[in-house]
């Protein structure tokens, strides 16, 4: 989609001039995963809204959730020795 392009160097061009990077993560299941112990599962989303692990009963906002594992992948791909 080239409205998605254009978004994406733009963001890019935001970021690099306020001295941020830009490092682009898988989204699959970061809504689903527990930041807690990992646990992924379409039953940790009861609603839209809620996040509630089935495994070790972290309740959070999905946003939230979702939020904090993108951070993590973000982090961990920045950190990652390069091949």
């Amino acid at each position: 989609d080239a409205g998605w392009g254009v978004f994406l160097t733009i963001l890019h061009a935001k970021a690099e001039s306020a001295g941020r990077e830009v490092i682009a993560v898988d989204p699959r299941n970061t809504s689903r995963t527990c930041p807690e112990c990992g646990h992924v599962s379409k039953e940790n989303r009861p609603t839209q809204e809620t996040f509630l692990c089935q495994s070790c009963g972290h309740t959070a906002h999905a946003d939230t959730v979702g939020a904090l594992n993108v951070l993590r992948a973000g982090l961990a791909r920045r950190n990652a020795p390069t091949a």
